[in-house]
């Protein structure tokens, strides 16, 4: 009988069952230079690839209602740990938090020969830190109005200075939201920010801004970069389990090895065809685990993503995701059971599981190696709905060849293959179901 592995990850179930190799009459060379030139034209658009250092490269300030913004990011971070834990030697370990390193702002040149040298200053940007849960704090949003910035009209009736972005400040935590201020003075182009390591000592989700409410300073760009940390390394919030998760998924993936390997010892006289690739699924996934846990690792300690590394973890990946997918479907097309061929359909099952591979490391790579926020950003959301809609074609199609299976089998009476497609449709379905659990769970 067929052998069926099941395994559960952060992402997706993935089911692994594997059977005979498929060939195919598409033009090969073609496919595959395309797919090289996918992959050539995303290592060069990421080349420079930073997690929990976001680096600012002439970065231009958006306007929103009466102000200007840029978003510096947004993470999960764990509140610091007490100081009676701390060496003195090493005064920010098991600290958390954000650092300001050569931040510089640069204005117009005909918005710095607009000022009058003698003054010392002469224009300001604000960076402001913030909870999430004290967003609303930001702005004139208790009196339902759209302003970011104090004017005099809004001075005179709450304490807000003309110029500044307006602030609500906590009353349990009075010094936050935090603003941190950068002055222009005089003719100066360039306003650089003072070296600053701000403390977090609350758990939650923070974001970073720059802001600045002068309209004369329209067309300034930022430079720099900050530097984000939690008490044990630089992972941010959400990824810090993972890297667990991915170190246990290793061991457990040798320990099935290593089994698998025992019992293809013992029955190698019986070994057939799908016995050699269920043992290939199982070294990819012990592969694709240890990558990804030497990627997290190394992240966590270094703050930067080694690009080859992440590339391979991801192209890994996707390519077993894709595997077990198209092993799923052929196997429940009867393929070796009630079929020997999969005839004119090998190459429309081809041709799902390229655009799903496709789908996939695109989505996976702008995941893995775009800047690292703990929220999902609009790009992800357009990259989710074709592997949903891949996803969800895959899983119609499986179970649609189920059916004309078990009817085939039923007609021949072959009881025994029978029995095992039964057995297959309902754990198939049982995972199904979970997956899709799993995705509601996610979204919500």
């Amino acid at each position: 009988s067929a052998s069926n592995l099941t395994l559960l990850s952060p992402d997706h179930h993935l089911l692994l069952l594997r059977t005979r190799r498929i060939t195919t009459r598409l033009p090969m060379k073609r496919v595959t230079s395309d797919v090289l030139v996918l992959i050539f034209f995303t290592f060069n658009f990421f080349r420079n690839v930073s997690a929990s250092i976001h680096e600012y490269k002439d970065e231009q300030f958006i306007p929103k209602s009466n102000a200007f913004f840029f978003h510096g990011g947004t993470e999960g971070l764990y509140a610091s740990k007490s100081s009676s834990n701390v060496s003195p030697d090493k005064p920010l370990e098991g600290k958390t938090f954000i650092r300001f390193e050569d931040v510089v702002f640069l204005r117009t040149t005909e918005s710095a020969n607009a000022k009058n040298e003698m003054q010392s200053r002469t224009g300001l940007i604000e960076t402001i830190i913030l909870e999430v849960r004290d967003r609303e704090r930001i702005g004139d949003a208790f009196a339902k109005s759209n302003a970011l910035c104090c004017t005099p009209k809004l001075a005179q009736e709450k304490f807000c200075t003309v110029g500044e972005v307006i602030i609500q400040h906590n009353q349990d935590n009075p010094l936050w939201p935090l603003r941190i201020q950068t002055f222009f003075e005089g003719k100066n182009q360039e306003a650089n920010m003072l070296p600053t390591t701000v403390e977090i000592n609350r758990t939650g989700m923070y974001y970073l801004y720059y802001m600045f409410c002068d309209p004369e300073l329209k067309g300034t760009i930022i430079r720099g970069r900050t530097v984000w940390k939690n008490p044990d390394g630089y992972l941010p919030g959400r990824m810090v389990p993972l890297m667990t998760f991915y170190g246990l998924a290793s061991l457990a993936y040798l320990v099935l090895g290593l089994f698998w390997f025992l019992r293809f010892v013992q029955f190698w006289k019986d070994v057939i065809q799908l016995h050699y690739q269920i043992t290939a699924v199982i070294a990819l996934g012990m592969s694709e685990m240890a990558l990804w846990y030497y990627e997290y690792a190394n992240l966590n300690s270094t703050g930067s993503r080694p690009m080859v590394i992440t590339i391979w973890a991801v192209t890994m990946t996707a390519v077993k995701k894709t595997l077990s997918r198209v092993l799923l479907l052929v196997v429940s097309m009867g393929y070796g059971v009630v079929r020997p061929t999969l005839g004119g359909v090998t190459s429309k099952v081809f041709l799902l599981a390229l655009m799903y591979f496709i789908a996939t490391e695109a989505l996976e790579l702008v995941e893995h190696l775009g800047s690292i926020n703990d929220f999902s950003r609009k790009t992800r959301i357009y990259l989710v709905l074709p592997v949903v809609f891949l996803d969800a074609s895959f899983i119609l199609w499986i179970f649609s060849s189920l059916s004309k299976t078990l009817e085939k089998l039923q007609m021949r009476k072959s009881m025994a293959k029978l029995d095992l497609y039964r057995k297959f449709t309902n754990s198939l379905a049982i995972f199904v179901l979970l997956s899709i659990a799993w995705v509601g769970y996610e979204v919500m």
